[in-house]
C-alpha cells in the first residue's frame, strides 16, 4: 500500500502522531484491515451478492465499533 494512502493519525487535539513506532502499527493494522475488507467485497461480488449491500454491511460494521479504552489525554 503507497503511504499517500494511510490517514494522518492524530491525537485528540488535533495534533499529529509523531511516535514513529506508533504509525508503523497504525499503518500495518489500517492496510491489514483495507485488505481484508477489499477481500471481503471481492467475495460479495464474485458469489452473487450486491455491491451496494455489501458496501453498506462493511460501512454498518465499522459504525458499530466500539472502543475499549478511553483516549488518552495529552
Amino acid at each position: 500500500m503507497n503511504m499517500s494512502h494511510f490517514p494522518t493519525w492524530r491525537k485528540p487535539s488535533g495534533a499529529p502522531v509523531s511516535c514513529v513506532e506508533k504509525i508503523k502499527v497504525l499503518n500495518e493494522n489500517f492496510a491489514e484491515l483495507r485488505n481484508l475488507a477489499q477481500e471481503t467485497l471481492d467475495d460479495a461480488l464474485l458469489l452473487g451478492c450486491s455491491e451496494a449491500q455489501a458496501r453498506q454491511a462493511l460501512q454498518q460494521m465499522i459504525d458499530g465499533l466500539a472502543t475499549s479504552y478511553d483516549e488518552i489525554p495529552e
